[in-house]
C-alpha cells in the first residue's frame, strides 16, 4: 500500500546498546528544548518520518556533533551551517 503510515517503527538493535540507551533521552530533550533540533526534526516529520525514526536521526546527529566538537576543539554553533 502506498502511503501506509501506521507501521510500527523501532530503533535497530544493531550496534552498541549502551550508547543507544545513553542517547535516547538526550535526543528527546533536544527535540523538546533546542530550536535547532526542533526545526530539523519538524522537517523530517513533514517528509513522513515516524517519531521513532526522528528520534533515531537526532541521536545520530548528536553523535556527529559531539565528534565534531571534540575533533575541532570549538563549541557547537547552531548558526554555522547558515553562514557556510
Amino acid at each position: 500500500m502506498l502511503g501506509y503510515k501506521d507501521v510500527c517503527v523501532r530503533l535497530s538493535k544493531i550496534g552498541n546498546a549502551r550508547l543507544r540507551k545513553a542517547l535516547y533521552f538526550p535526543a528527546v530533550t533536544a527535540i523538546r528544548c533546542s530550536p535547532f533540533f526542533q526545526s530539523w526534526a519538524e522537517g523530517l516529520r513533514q517528509r513522513g518520518k515516524s517519531k521513532m525514526a526522528v528520534i533515531g536521526a537526532v541521536m545520530r546527529k548528536l553523535i556527529h556533533l559531539a565528534y565534531g566538537v571534540l575533533k575541532t576543539g570549538r563549541p557547537f554553533d547552531p548558526e554555522w551551517a547558515k553562514r557556510a
